[in-house]
């Protein structure tokens, strides 16, 4: 405004004709968060032709207003004496009265029944006062998602400008093309600022109500998991959809500003210790089957014509002049070899596939060596720390370990760095400002989608988010914790906790939820509880390690300082008793030339999406969980 307190002219400009409507890139429509996320709800687009598409939430149907059918053309004698008269009269008034109220009596039935549903009834026209000749028609009012929003926009379609039929349109997970203009809603009792009024359908993807496994219904998340492809479908797992990937892009903005550079590392290595699953190829060869087998101290093969040849030596011993004993014994003997024969084949078709590893020749599958899936991408990303001097990578980690709770999945996505020049209190400090990063960033950057996690799953969250954003993280060590769970005497630990046992999660929870209440960092672990090339402290008994910890979730971000001096990391491999020394030739090299002090973190994007909305279990936080026993889809 200028001085006056009159609006510049700019400002009068944007509100007597409004900026056009921008289209969704590579798609001619308009993408719903840019009509509905606007700060007045996209009113002032009313008058504006566009194009939706998106999948029907909920419908409902209004059946057209049709005048009254007029009264029929009846010849009315004239008048007589006696009674005919008035029994002619009062025949004639009642039809009318039952032709003319029909319409009202149909309607008041729609209202009773449910405001505007179909039913079969009315599906017949000769049933609902109305020739055979036309079906009923109806305006459907569509409410309709396209994933870009929490919000849906409701479209108003006449059933007649489509041949689909109007139950079809009206189904859950329809999808729905319309062209049309957009139009504040008719009915002042909506909630609903803006609506479409289609003018045309420019596609209609129907579905089968009987195998369609959404429904109206809000199901529960654990139910949603068995159909993990239609699942974003729902408002809920949409949302949740949109804020991992704002945590994703928020991730590489925030580790882009401060100089790191990314790096795509393997995922399939040679490299690596627990529980990893073992890639290989050599199930699928033919030779390599027989191999094994024959290496299994038989083969199938070799048993089958062992009792051909002992049932030869049975038709033989039969002709000849043998004793009966003989027979009995080699019949006896083809019994035990043809129970043998059963008994392996039977898990031979079960279990194919577990065979002892020592079994296998690895110089003859696809790697010519033993490989697995990566648990950790820091390994490799120490070789580029050591050139670049800050890099990350952002990638899928495997753990085959068989457990199956609200915190472990198979397969789970990790942001991990890699610094040269720095120590543990560094990575402590990138850790802290990186988690407070991703909080603020969803704060400030979905804030519709958190406005509904909100309502729908943790009211707190929004709350807490912001809190955590603003806040210094405390740090304590390792011991320091242990003294605290020791002084809690009126509570009883399932692992006792002592000075150098592995802080359970149990441990975690009371100290972040009863004790702290927030976030915490703890840091100077034993040596015995972390990986061998975490560098070793100065007092010989803990190392340079810290696990960044949160209430509900547990540890969201690892991180420590690794072992830079030949010889330690030499002799910390003996200690751990690692026989395939000669796998880590490659690491060890890095110390052996030009070695660096340098730390890094890792963070587990699933767990920190758990922090982020509150949701109980993994599983519900990542597209197609993978856990143990199960991989659907």
């Amino acid at each position: 405004m200028d001085f006056h307190g009159k609006p510049h002219q700019k400002e009068q400009d944007d509100v007597v004709s409004p900026k056009p409507v921008t289209l969704s890139k590579y798609s001619n429509r308009v993408e719903l968060k840019t009509l509905l996320e606007q700060s007045d709800g996209g009113a002032r687009l009313a008058g504006k032709r566009v194009v939706i598409g998106g999948w029907v939430k909920s419908s409902r149907a209004v059946k057209k207003d049709s005048p009254p059918p007029p009264p029929p053309a009846v010849a009315v004698p004239p008048p007589s004496s006696g009674g005919n008269q008035s029994s002619t009269t009062a025949n004639i008034s009642c039809t009318e009265i039952i032709q003319s109220k029909m319409n009202i009596f149909r309607k008041l039935f729609d209202v009773l029944s449910g405001g505007g549903k179909t039913y079969p009834i009315f599906d017949k026209p000769e049933l609902a006062g109305h020739k055979a000749t036309s079906p009923p028609e109806y305006i459907l009012y569509l409410m309709i998602s396209d994933g870009s929003s929490v919000s849906n926009l409701q479209i108003v379609v006449d059933s007649t400008m489509s041949t689909v039929p109007a139950t079809q349109l009206m189904a859950l997970g329809t999808c729905i093309v319309a062209e049309g203009v957009l139009r504040q809603p008719l009915a002042a009792s909506t909630k609903h600022v803006i609506e479409l009024e289609a003018e045309k359908l420019l596609h209609v993807g129907t579905v089968d109500p009987e195998k369609y496994p959404l429904s109206k219904k809000q199901l529960p998340l654990h139910m949603l998991r068995d159909f993990s492809h239609f699942r974003p479908r729902t408002t809920t797992v949409g949302s949740v959809t949109r804020i991992h990937s704002a945590l994703t892009l928020a991730s590489h903005t925030f580790l882009q500003h401060n100089g790191f550079q990314y790096v795509q590392v393997p995922v399939i290595t040679s490299t690596g210790f627990g529980e990893m699953f073992r890639v290989i190829t050599l199930l699928d060869d033919k030779e390599q089957k027989k191999h094994v087998k024959e290496k299994d101290g038989f083969s199938i093969d070799t048993v089958k014509a062992a009792i051909k040849e002992k049932t030869r030596l049975i038709d033989h011993l039969k002709r000849s002049d043998s004793n009966k004993e003989a027979v009995v014994a080699a019949v006896h003997d083809l019994k035990k070899t043809s129970d043998l024969l059963e008994m392996k084949q039977k898990p031979a078709k079960a279990s194919s596939t577990l065979i002892k590893p020592e079994k296998l020749d690895f110089s003859k599958d696809f790697f010519g060596r033993d490989t697995y899936l990566t648990v950790s991408g820091r390994f490799h990303l120490e070789s580029y720390a050591s050139a670049l001097g800050k890099v990350y990578t952002f990638g899928p980690r495997f753990i085959a370990d068989k457990t199956d709770n609200a915190r472990h999945l198979a397969e789970m996505w990790n942001v991990e760095t890699e610094m040269a020049f720095s120590e543990l209190d560094d990575a402590m400090d990138c850790a802290d400002e990186f988690f407070k990063f991703l909080c603020k960033y969803l704060v400030e950057n979905r804030q519709e989608d958190m406005k509904f996690i909100s309502k729908r799953v943790d009211k707190s969250i929004t709350t807490r988010l912001e809190a955590t954003a603003s806040s210094s993280l405390l740090r304590f060590s390792y011991t320091e914790a242990i003294g605290l769970l020791q002084k809690e005497t009126s509570r009883t630990f399932e692992t006792k906790p002592v000075w150098g046992v592995a802080l359970t999660e149990e441990h975690l929870s009371y100290l972040t939820d009863e004790i702290y209440k927030g976030p915490v960092i703890i840091h100077g672990y034993p040596r015995e509880v972390k990986p061998f090339y975490i560098r070793l402290n100065d007092d010989k008994k803990t190392v340079a390690a810290f696990d960044l910890v949160v209430p509900k979730v547990g540890v969201v971000i690892t991180g420590s300082q690794n072992e830079e001096r030949y010889e330690v990391l030499d002799a910390r491999i003996k200690e751990f008793g690692i026989t395939t020394r000669d796998k880590l030739d490659w690491y060890l090299d890095l110390r052996r030339h030009g070695t660096v002090k340098h730390s890094g973190i890792s963070l587990k994007m699933e767990h920190m999406l758990l922090f982020a909305t509150g949701l109980p279990d993994i599983k519900d936080a990542v597209p197609f969980p993978r856990s143990w026993g199960k991989a659907n889809n």
